[in-house]
């Protein structure tokens, strides 16, 4: 239907008033970008003789008011400004006519609504306790007012002017000017007709005058980089895995078996996407038998050829390798497959890019305003300020997001010790002690504390796990005894002394046979994870089998004997891809695991094909003998059998689980056979039975068995054993 335009003689109706001009400094800041408040100028409101009518429109040729089909043209007033005065005595139901130099087109006024976001967000945002923040700041299609579009809010307190730029508006970040929702410092915006899909970012004006470009912190959908901008974003995503959901807590972690494969997505198999991946890789876990992934991190960063731990959008998965919905995708497929995913979460630190988080609004807003503690020395990187409320509460529910928006089932948190220390990495006069004088950072203990009591009690089942390199007390220790509350701890003294052990010669390993049993002095002072992650094969450390001594036949023999020793060894575990077949070169991340090596025209039967088998017997084993896992937090589930014996470099000890059944592991790390080894060991188990041995012709090893086939029955109080040559040996009761 044709418009009637009142500017035409035929339909002209009685005079307008005169439009009342802007003043000028209201004027000047809304051009500028910088007014707290363009509800106020912009849009439709009462005034004698009418209602006025002003749009800010740049660029546009001419603007009218459409009101039951009647056009009423608004004049310019310069800047992009259109304005008059219309003879409605209540504002009408109405939408704006632009017309430009290539055609004309129909919308609704954004200046007409009221704010979309209620006052119990705006308080929960103000008290740091929106636990669902990201359903509350950020980009949302929606409908308000009867009238579909998407709701833009960003906290930005120390900015005089913010905007909407986007794609829609050729990047111009004065044409959608938001309003400040008062002393929360949140920014709000309706944008009728802008949908999923919509590329933008927020215009700031800083209070020092300065414009720029900002992604939005609370993005859940980010353009590929080297592109930076946010994506408006939607999940239409029907989990189908309530049935793990609703299970994976059943039994609590450090009473479960866990065995963990750490994975970097992008190049576990180069080019492969989300839902590819999801067919490919919880097929391959699961086959190994491990009952976890675990992520690199996933949230989007700007480097895409990085390994993740430098984040610019902590609520958005990496685009590179599809939608969140993908990712979903992703950890559906994994739990339909019985296997839980944990991803690396980096809220240590934060890159310095000038369109993400840093300096945000102009000033220093999610790092410290003191520039030298806001430096972190280690990474060229920003920390965030652990005591400003907001930021907190921007951290937090971003452990909660994850959890309950994409089914995550533990989080891996990143260097802990670099929060917890005002001093890491500083020298003298570079840190300020605490209040108390210390160098513990009081506010980056209680952010972790929070975040662990938040976690834990909304989100049943799923764990938290600290990477921490010193002794800090209690970090696994439940907060409301002082604790820090994670639910586990990387044991970075026993990654290191093991690898120091592992990677001397047999000849001289007596010598630093305390590296090996030492960890057993603090073994239950938390509740710990073995880790061999990618940080071990990296940077010139070398890939896991490439540390060991010898020729090729000991390197994979030790390689072999190090991971049986780690699994039957009190804690849970973690090995980086790549190491479960032993592959001799680095990890890179532009080419992934060397899985060239697995083809059989390339290896034997029992060469890395053959580690591969014993990594996935391990697991099968290790998850049907509760005596690994069941009591990894007790003290009375461990027995030493031998540990002082530095010159035969063996080692053996007992498991027990729950009932008191017991698994023997033997370890001889040295290269030669021992002949009738004598083990002292409880007289209650009247006979033994080998249930797993590295040197098995399976696995590539030489095939000495460790007594006669069937039943070892101790003599006089004691097992007599052959010790097959650099391996272990894992000994279960007769059934």
């Amino acid at each position: 239907m044709a418009l009637r335009d009142t500017t035409r003689p035929e339909s002209a109706g009685p005079a307008s008033p005169v439009t009342p001009p802007l003043a000028d400094a209201d004027r000047g800041r809304l051009l500028s970008g910088a007014h707290h408040d363009p509800h106020a100028l912009l849009g439709a409101h009462p005034v004698p003789g009418g209602t006025l009518f002003r749009a800010l429109r740049p660029g546009a040729r001419s603007v009218s008011v459409v009101v039951d089909g009647m056009r009423n043209t608004l004049t310019s007033e310069g800047g992009g400004l259109f304005a008059a005065v219309l003879p409605y005595a209540e504002i009408p139901a109405y939408t704006l006519l632009l017309g430009y130099d290539d055609g004309e087109q129909e919308v609704a006024d954004p200046y007409r609504f009221l704010p979309a976001l209620g006052e119990l967000d705006l308080h929960l945002i103000r008290e740091g306790r929106h636990e669902q923040l990201w359903q509350a700041l950020g980009a949302h299609v929606m409908t308000h007012q009867g009238v579909t579009g998407t709701r833009f809010t960003v906290w930005a307190p120390n900015a005089q002017g913010v905007g909407v730029a986007g794609d829609f508006t050729y990047w111009d970040g004065t044409q959608y000017p938001m309003r400040s929702l008062g002393a929360s410092g949140v920014w709000e915006l309706f944008l009728p007709g802008v949908g999923e899909g919509t590329r933008y970012k927020f215009h700031v004006t800083s209070r020092y005058g300065h414009r720029f470009l900002k992604a939005d912190p609370m993005a859940r959908g980010a353009e590929i980089p080297p592109d930076t901008a946010s994506v408006v974003t939607a999940s239409h995503y029907e989990w189908g895995d309530a049935e793990w959901m609703a299970h994976r807590g059943d039994t609590p972690v450090h009473e479960a078996p866990f065995s963990v494969y750490e994975v970097h997505l992008p190049s576990w198999r180069p080019g492969l996407t989300y839902r590819q991946l999801a067919e490919e890789l919880p097929a391959y876990v699961k086959e190994m038998g491990f009952t976890h992934v675990e992520l690199m991190p996933v949230a989007a960063h700007p480097f895409s050829g990085s390994w993740g731990y430098q984040v610019t959008s902590y609520y958005a998965p990496m685009p590179g390798l599809g939608s969140p919905d993908d990712f979903r995708f992703f950890v559906d497929a994994c739990h339909r497959a019985g296997i839980g995913v944990i991803m690396d979460w980096v809220p240590a630190h934060f890159p310095k890019d000038d369109w993400a988080l840093a300096r945000f609004d102009g000033d220093a807003l999610y790092e410290p305003g003191n520039p030298v503690r806001a430096e972190h020395p280690d990474w060229g990187t920003y920390e965030f300020d652990y005591g400003r409320t907001e930021v907190r509460n921007f951290l937090v529910a971003n452990a909660v997001y994850w959890c309950e928006e994409f089914h995550i089932d533990g989080l891996r948190v990143d260097a802990v010790a670099s929060m917890l220390y005002l001093d890491y990495s500083r020298d003298s006069g570079q840190w300020e002690p605490n209040v108390f004088g210390g160098r513990e950072d009081l506010d980056a203990v209680a952010f972790l504390q929070e975040m662990n009591a938040t976690v834990y009690r909304r989100c049943p089942g799923v764990v938290t796990i600290a990477e921490e390199s010193t002794a800090w007390d209690g970090v696994t220790r439940p907060t409301d005894g002082g604790g820090l509350g994670f639910g586990l701890k990387w044991n970075m003294g026993w990654m290191h002394d093991s690898l120091e052990y592992i990677q001397k010669e047999p000849v001289h390993r007596k010598y630093h046979h305390n590296e090996m049993t030492f960890s057993m002095v603090y073994a239950y002072s938390e509740n710990y994870v073995l880790p061999i992650s990618h940080d071990e094969v990296v940077h010139g450390k070398q890939a896991l089998v490439s540390k060991m001594p010898g020729d090729w036949w000991q390197r994979r023999a030790n390689h072999r004997a190090y991971l049986a020793y780690m699994w039957a060894h009190p804690g849970k575990q973690l090995l980086f891809m790549g190491q479960e077949f032993a592959q001799g070169g680095e990890w890179s991340a532009e080419h992934g695991p060397e899985w060239w090596l697995l083809d059989p025209e390339y290896c034997a039967a029992g060469d890395h094909r053959g580690v591969r088998e014993l990594v996935r017997d391990l697991n099968r084993c290790y998850r049907a003998t509760p005596a690994l896992w069941q009591r990894d937090t007790d003290p009375g589930g461990f027995r030493w059998v031998l540990g002082d014996a530095a010159d035969d470099n063996v080692f053996a000890f007992l498991r027990y689980d729950g009932a008191g059944s017991p698994l023997l592991s033997v370890s001889n790390l040295s290269p030669v056979v021992r002949q009738d080894y004598r083990l002292w060991i409880p007289q209650e188990i009247p006979a033994w039975e080998e249930a797993l041995n590295t040197d098995d012709v399976r696995y590539g090893g030489g095939g000495v068995a460790a007594g006669a086939p069937g039943a070892l029955k101790p003599e006089d109080g004691s097992l007599r054993l052959t010790l097959p040559p650099l391996a272990t040996v894992w000994f279960t009761p007769v059934r």
